[in-house]
């Protein structure tokens, strides 16, 4: 069931970053007002952190969602989600009025604090499951494990590896 839930884990957190990612693209100069509207970073990286950040989101949804790197693509995300967080809260405690930039847009919109717990909340969730994946990257339905030869007991979901395996196929 763990290697469902993993799968589950991996299609959600690498579908909101292929969506968040890609909604960003087109509009570079958007997400460049968006990172300075949170105005945390020294605005010599602020134009390249807009510029960058919705390629690495999209890189990381889709190693999430094909199951390649899954740990080290999930310690980036859990990352990410961490600078977010406290992005947003940081927006919110100095009384900013921001949109999040998440999904597109940026900038000053009015009654923004409304939307921060819902975002936090989100951000949260999203967190917790790139955790999972770190410490559980195996999951049903990877790549990894082609590429890399890991197996999964299909009768008990465990992950499989060397003298395991040949036992397991002696059943």
């Amino acid at each position: 069931m763990k290697d469902w839930f993993g799968l589950v884990a991996r299609l959600a957190t690498g579908g909101v970053w292929i969506v968040a990612g890609a909604l960003k693209l087109p509009y570079p100069s958007d997400s460049v007002r968006a990172v300075r509207a949170y105005d945390l970073l020294p605005e010599a990286v602020v134009p390249a952190v807009g510029h960058v950040l919705p390629v690495l989101e999209v890189v990381i949804g889709l190693c999430l969602v094909l199951g390649v790197m899954v740990r080290g693509t999930s310690v980036v995300s859990a990352l990410l989600f961490v600078a977010f967080i406290i992005g947003i809260s940081s927006a919110w405690a100095r009384g900013l009025s921001i949109d999040c930039g998440c999904f597109g847009g940026g900038g000053e919109i009015p009654d923004a604090a409304a939307k921060y717990p819902g975002e936090i909340a989100r951000d949260v969730g999203l967190l917790a499951l790139s955790v999972w994946l770190v410490v559980r990257p195996r999951s049903r339905l990877a790549l990894d494990s082609v590429l890399f030869g890991s197996h999964i007991d299909n009768d008990t979901g465990g992950s499989l590896d060397g003298a395991e395996e040949e036992l397991a196929q002696d059943r």
